[in-house]
């Protein structure tokens, strides 16, 4: 675990962190630095399927952070049905307070999908449902948290999408996986032209030592470098921390 900004004065203020996908990987890294990040009296939504391994993550984040400074909530919820989303805007709802003054909002869920030809992708059903996992959930979950929260005066909005290099370049066999990262890409930039007041990165956050590049180890035989999921965390909060980017920006790992 990080503790690259424990000391650093500067905080994401007052707020409501909402981070799906967070119960491991890279969602899980981001819960820890975020952390130290919020001021008191903030909250922390941890959102993915595994209500078990959520329950691990919060027990370990308040065993280093008092626990009046900072709320911490699990909502064990499938992203790809209408029922997950739901219950996790009703969450965000129960923790709606007048008082924070900073949303942010980490889209981090998200999965492989088939690495396949193109000419296998027969089978409509299952481009749906991940499309519809990968894609729409994203869509309605931050739609639903922009009407929750209103933009007012003194509100800080935040929107994070985990991008890839893939949204930007084709790679054969990589059809589902590229649509989904590019469409995600255009939509948080469509966001970002309606909506001046919230701030919104699409982050790539380079090749992590996870269980998604194991997979992709185990599927193509294909082996990289691969980066700490703390590592890149940080680079993300300090993006978040400068504040100095152009909304809709897409900035990679390598580039921070």
């Amino acid at each position: 675990m990080s503790d690259t900004y424990s000391t650093n004065p500067r905080t994401l203020g007052r707020g409501i962190c909402i981070i799906t996908g967070a119960s491991k990987g890279f969602g899980r890294a981001l819960a820890c630095e975020v952390t130290h990040l919020l001021d008191p009296g903030s909250v922390l939504l941890l959102v993915a399927r595994s209500g078990t391994l959520l329950q691990e993550l919060k027990e370990e984040l308040q065993s280093f952070t008092d626990q009046q400074q900072l709320t911490v909530h699990c909502v064990a919820a499938d992203l790809s049905t209408r029922e997950g989303v739901n219950e996790t805007v009703r969450m965000a709802k129960h923790e709606a307070v007048n008082d924070i003054d900073h949303v942010l909002l980490i889209n981090n869920a998200g999965s492989l999908g088939a690495i396949s030809r193109f000419e296998s992708l027969s089978d409509l059903e299952r481009v749906d449902s991940y499309l519809s996992f990968n894609i729409s959930s994203a869509l309605v979950l931050t739609a639903g948290i922009l009407k929750t929260f209103p933009c007012r005066p003194g509100l800080r909005w935040s929107v994070v999408n985990i991008s890839s290099a893939f949204a930007l370049q084709a790679l054969p066999s990589w059809a589902l996986y590229c649509t989904a990262k590019a469409a995600r890409k255009m939509m948080f930039s469509v966001l970002a032209e309606e909506e001046p007041n919230v701030k919104v990165l699409n982050y790539s956050p380079g090749p992590l030592d996870t269980d998604m590049q194991e997979e992709i180890q185990r599927l193509t035989g294909i082996s990289h470098h691969l980066f700490p999921c703390q590592e890149s965390a940080a680079k993300l909060m300090k993006l978040l921390l400068d504040n100095d980017f152009s909304s809709g920006a897409h900035h990679d790992f390598f580039e921070v």
